[in-house]
């Protein structure tokens, strides 16, 4: 039932990127004077404008695996990206999940090796990301991504 909730989530991500709903843009200065209430990891690999991976929060001394989705509006590409970063405005587990988007990326062909990024859900959640990518995308410059967390033991 999990992979087809993400299956299902993919779908409605690439709808979703379509739309013309300009998400928040998080920056520096949207964290300025906070600490990070936690840190995360994770890989994800594209094909075409899709992607999917995992990854780890790490919040409140636990760790806890997640499951994401992603999309790249535009064409994409073939790419698989490793990151990992701070969390801020986290309270509760349960905000963590939800889409993510960022819309500052670099718009067209991104063969770039190390990128940054800033990533925020609905409940305020943002992500700081830095990390590296092999392969290359092509990009209008925005992105999302679905996050869910993993059941236990999967």
């Amino acid at each position: 039932m999990y992979r087809r909730t993400l299956a299902s989530a993919a779908a409605l991500l690439a709808l979703a990127g379509c739309s013309s709903v300009t998400p928040p843009v998080p920056t520096a200065a949207s964290i300025a004077g906070q600490r990070p209430v936690g840190t995360v990891r994770l890989s994800e690999e594209f094909v075409g404008g899709a992607g999917a991976g995992n990854g780890t929060l790490h919040f409140q001394g636990r760790d806890l695996p997640f499951r994401m989705v992603g999309t790249v509006v535009g064409p994409g590409g073939a790419a698989r990206i490793q990151a990992q970063g701070e969390v801020y405005n986290l309270r509760r587990i349960e905000d963590f999940r939800g889409l993510y988007s960022q819309g500052t990326g670099v718009q067209g062909l991104d063969t770039r090796r190390t990128d940054e990024l800033w990533l925020q859900n609905s409940a305020g959640v943002i992500m700081h990301l830095r990390g590296s990518q092999i392969g290359a995308t092509l990009s209008l410059g925005r992105d999302e991504m679905l996050i869910e967390m993993a059941p236990p033991g999967g």
